[in-house]
């Protein structure tokens, strides 16, 4: 009796045994199963489309046992993968860690293979695609914009470019090779994973790069990108349409700025929308305490465009999923675990920041989207070392204490004595971007950024303009202090701020017709368009007195003539 009850006790063990072996095959391979099943369904896992309200209603509970391909809670599998992650000490990369690894690093080996200068273009373009899903600019058939572009003003052409003018001196000789990189998961710019457009011996031509290795390919010292360069259309097409591929909150900053590295692994920065369009800044906010406005990002972009200075990074607006395309692929930690459903049954998330960064100050989605602005990243730092210097007319940034330039109106006689204002374009620099703030409402540019590589001979890059576009009803005099007290401005620039001014290539129209490209359109309201138009006549009002009290000659900068038609040489003043 013994021995039966024995043997029949061993095969009870034995079936216990098998269950659980079996149990744990299935649970390993649920997760692909469940995305095999969902890329049959939606055909794409990154689809931006919203989830059922109905379904975003259930609790987190109910969520965890969602299908992957309803983008749910993490499931088991997940779960464990994110624990055995949260114990590495490296678990919170950021943009100086994480994304450095795992992005900046493909791009370094892109750069030591590439080829030709791709960016430079060989026809005439529109300088952006039509992202607007076929809308067409109102009126009678006529694009200002593009007329604008005809414009002689617009057409004036850069000196001839040495190794020294440009950012990256490329061999042209030199072919990308893919698989030597160890980037097989370069992806062709549709992102389909299937095809693969190399030649048959595995080369990519120039045409093949990524988009955002040709922005990068085509900077130099005098500009961004180019006038017509096609690359930009396609560039700022890849910010809206590429696959996300992994997420991480940026370091540093009083906001939460996220960094998005893409299927192509380009990599943007990503502003999200804190809030509405019409919300004005209130008069009593001091300029350091509002909140950065995703719309004032790309409402930048096409200012800095139209006034032809071409200094502010390509940047679109997009419709992001925060679901599929910020919390399921994001390897930060502290950035996932801010994720909660709001009583609204919303998703929402509120990240790690110096300022506003709290579940009172929290992003919420409609029911899991939200809009934000998606600026291109500029080339690595281990690869093109950027310069950053201290604004001279930088406000305080204290309640009470007025900065030296607020008090002093002979401010601008001792900036002229300093390096590197005491020679070459600096100054004039300063004064474009002053105009360029004082039209968008912009106060906060306490420093600016410029390309180790040109010394102090080389453009301003104008980054960071979230804080502008705040207020429609009143126009900040203080940020043309600058203009006011120096009174210089390039010749280039005073024309195209006439030209601009005039009714058939108004600003604001302009302007409109410009961001109607844009996935978010309408991007600003009309009352913002309208007060551009209003402080381009305030500066130019300042302007004309400094002519009048100076003289023409002693106030508008000659850049126009001879062989350096926007830059003079090191020795000019």
């Amino acid at each position: 009796m013994c021995m039966i009850l024995f043997r029949k006790f061993r095969v009870l063990i034995l079936m216990v045994f098998l269950v659980a072996c079996t149990m744990h095959i299935m649970i390993d391979l649920l997760p692909k199963l469940e995305k095999r099943a969902a890329g049959a369904d939606s055909g794409d896992g990154g689809c931006q489309c919203a989830h059922h309200p109905g379904g975003e209603a259930q609790g987190w509970g109910k969520q965890r046992a969602r299908s992957a391909a309803e983008a749910g809670w993490p499931n088991k599998h997940t779960l464990r993968i994110l624990q055995d992650f949260s114990n590495e000490p490296s678990s919170n990369l950021t943009s100086h860690s994480l994304e450095k690894i795992t992005a900046a690093g493909d791009r370094a080996d892109a750069f030591r293979r590439t080829g030709p200068a791709a960016g430079k273009a060989e026809e005439h373009k529109p300088l952006i695609g039509d992202a607007s899903g076929g809308r067409t600019v109102s009126g009678h058939g006529v694009s200002r914009l593009a007329a604008l572009f005809e414009h002689p003003l617009y057409k004036v052409d850069l000196p001839p470019l040495t190794d020294d003018d440009t950012l990256f001196n490329v061999n042209t000789d030199t072919r990308f090779y893919p698989k030597a990189t160890g980037n097989q998961g370069w992806h062709n710019e549709e992102g389909n994973e299937d095809e693969e457009e190399f030649s048959p011996t595995g080369e990519v031509t120039a045409e093949s790069y990524p988009n955002w290795l040709r922005f990068h390919i085509g900077i130099n010292r005098y500009e961004l990108y180019s006038r017509h360069n096609p690359v930009l259309d396609a560039l700022l097409k890849d910010l809206v349409l590429q696959r996300i591929t992994s997420v991480a909150m940026k370091s540093g900053g009083t906001q939460l700025k996220l960094i998005m590295t893409f299927q192509n692994y380009g990599q943007a920065l990503f502003k999200p929308m804190k809030q509405t369009r019409e919300q004005e800044t209130p008069p009593d906010f001091f300029y350091f305490s509002d909140f950065e406005r995703h719309n004032a990002e790309i409402a930048a972009f096409h200012l800095d465009r139209i006034l032809d200075f071409r200094r502010v990074p390509p940047v679109a607006g997009r419709l992001v999923n925060m679901t599929r395309e910020i919390r399921d692929v994001t390897r930060d930690k502290k950035l996932w675990r801010t994720f909660f459903i709001s009583p609204a049954n919303n998703v929402c998330f509120y990240g790690e920041c110096s300022y506003y960064c709290s579940t009172e100050h929290a992003l919420c989605g409609k029911p899991d989207q939200i809009e934000g602005s998606l600026a291109a990243f500029l080339p690595d730092l281990n690869l093109a070392k950027r310069k950053t210097w201290r604004n001279p007319w930088r406000r305080s940034y204290h309640k009470r204490k007025k900065a030296e330039w607020e008090v002093d109106p002979d401010y601008c006689d001792e900036v002229k004595q300093m390096p590197p204002y005491d020679r070459g374009t600096r100054l004039l620099d300063i004064m474009d971007m002053t105009i360029f703030d004082f039209l968008m409402g912009n106060m906060d540019r306490h420093h600016y950024e410029t390309f180790e590589k040109f010394g102090n001979d080389t453009f301003i890059i104008h980054l960071d303009n979230g804080r502008g576009f705040g207020k429609h009803s009143h126009d900040e005099l203080s940020i043309l202090v600058p203009l006011s007290q120096c009174c210089r401005v390039r010749k280039s620039t005073y024309l195209r701020l006439q030209l601009l001014a005039k009714e058939e290539f108004q600003l604001s129209s302009l302007m409109e017709e410009s961001l109607l490209r844009d996935r978010l359109s309408p991007v600003l309201i009309q009352p913002h368009l309208q007060a551009m138009d209003r402080r381009l006549r305030l500066v130019l009002q300042v302007l004309s007195r400094c002519i009048e009290k100076e003289g023409h000659v002693n106030v508008v900068e000659e850049d126009l003539v001879g062989d350096s038609a926007t830059h003079r040489g090191p020795g000019h003043r």
